[in-house]
C-alpha cells in the first residue's frame, strides 16, 4: 500500500473525528452519557460486523492467548471509561476549548512507554511535552495574572474532565500498541470486541436513566454517529499500519484543530483565534513527541 494512502487516512480520520466532536456538542449533550455511549457504540458494533468481515485477510487470533483476551478486555473498558469523561468534558465546556486538551493523549502515553515499555525521552520529545503543556496555558488564557490559566484548568470542570480523558486514552493507546505490534492482534478482531463491552458496560446505567422524548426522531443520529464511530476507528488503524507513527499521530491528532475551526464557524463560540492556537500548540507538541 503507498503512502499516499495512508495519508489518505489519517487526513480522513482527522475530518471525521473533528466533526464527530462537534456533533456530539450540537446534538448529543442533551442525552445522559451512558444512553449517549450505549446507543452510538451499539449502532457501531452492528455496523463494523460487516466492514470487519469483508477487510479481514487472515485468522481473528494469530497469536492467540490469554493475554491477549485479557489485554483487550481491559482496554475496551478503559476505552469506555476515557468516551465517557470526554463526553462530559463537552458537555461541560465549549467543544473548541475542550478539543485542545482532551487531544493530548500522547502527554501521557510518553511517560506510560517510558515506565511500561522502557522506554527513552529525547530532548524533542521533552520539548514536544513543554509545547503540549502551553497549549492547556493558551486554550485557559483570558487577561489577568500569569498563573491564572494554569489554575482555571485545575479548579474547572471542564478542562479537568478533557485532561483526565486524555489520560485514560494514554493507557488506551498504549495497550493498543502493544495488541497491534507485540501481540500483532488485527483492527478486525480487537474493534468488534470493544465496541460491544463499551455498549455492555453502560447498558445497565442506561436503563435506569430518563431518556429523552427525541430519542425515537434522533435515532438516525446515532446510527450516523455509529457509521463514523466505527469507520474512523477503522481508518486510524489502517493509518498506522501504513505510516510511520510519527507521521499518522501528528496528522490524525490534527482533529483538534478541525474541532476548534468548526466550533467556533458553525457553534459561534468565543475566543475563536485563542483556541486555535492552543489547537495549534497542541498539534506542535503532538508532533515532536512523535518524530522525537
Amino acid at each position: 500500500m503507498s503512502f499516499e494512502l495512508g495519508l489518505g487516512y489519517a487526513i480522513a480520520s482527522a475530518l471525521l473525528f473533528g466533526g464527530y466532536l462537534v456533533l456530539i456538542k450540537q446534538r448529543f449533550t442533551a442525552y445522559p452519557a451512558p444512553v449517549y455511549l450505549a446507543g452510538v457504540n451499539g449502532f457501531a458494533f452492528l455496523t463494523y460486523l460487516p466492514i470487519g468481515l469483508l477487510t479481514l485477510d487472515g485468522p481473528l487470533f494469530p497469536n492467540f492467548s490469554m493475554q491477549g483476551v485479557a489485554l483487550m478486555v481491559g482496554v475496551s473498558l478503559l476505552t469506555g471509561i476515557a468516551i465517557l469523561t470526554m463526553f462530559r468534558a463537552i458537555v461541560e465546556g465549549e467543544v473548541s476549548y475542550v478539543a485542545p486538551i482532551s487531544k493530548l493523549v500522547p502527554l501521557f502515553v510518553l511517560p506510560l512507554e517510558v515506565v511500561l515499555l522502557a522506554e527513552v525521552l529525547t530532548p524533542v520529545q521533552i520539548a514536544g511535552v513543554l509545547v503540549a503543556t502551553a497549549a492547556i496555558y493558551v486554550a485557559n488564557y483570558e487577561p489577568g495574572e500569569l498563573l491564572e490559566p494554569f489554575r482555571r484548568a485545575l479548579r474547572t470542570r471542564a478542562p479537568q474532565l478533557a485532561l483526565a480523558s486524555a489520560a485514560v486514552f494514554g493507557f488506551v493507546d498504549v495497550g493498543k500498541r502493544v495488541m497491534m505490534q507485540e501481540l500483532a492482534l488485527p483492527p478486525q478482531t480487537y474493534l468488534p470486541v470493544m465496541f460491544a463491552i463499551t455498549t455492555a458496560m453502560v447498558v445497565p446505567f442506561a436503563r435506569r436513566r430518563p431518556i429523552p422524548d427525541t430519542f425515537r426522531d434522533d435515532a438516525w443520529l446515532f446510527a450516523l454517529a455509529g457509521l463514523i464511530v466505527a469507520v474512523g476507528n477503522h481508518v486510524v488503524l489502517l493509518a498506522f499500519q501504513i505510516l510511520p507513527a510519527s507521521i499518522a499521530s501528528p496528522i490524525i491528532n490534527a482533529q483538534a484543530i478541525v474541532a476548534v475551526v468548526a466550533g467556533g464557524v458553525l457553534l459561534g463560540e468565543e475566543h475563536f483565534r485563542v483556541r486555535l492556537i492552543a489547537g495549534g500548540l497542541a498539534i506542535c507538541g503532538i508532533a515532536l513527541i512523535a518524530v522525537g
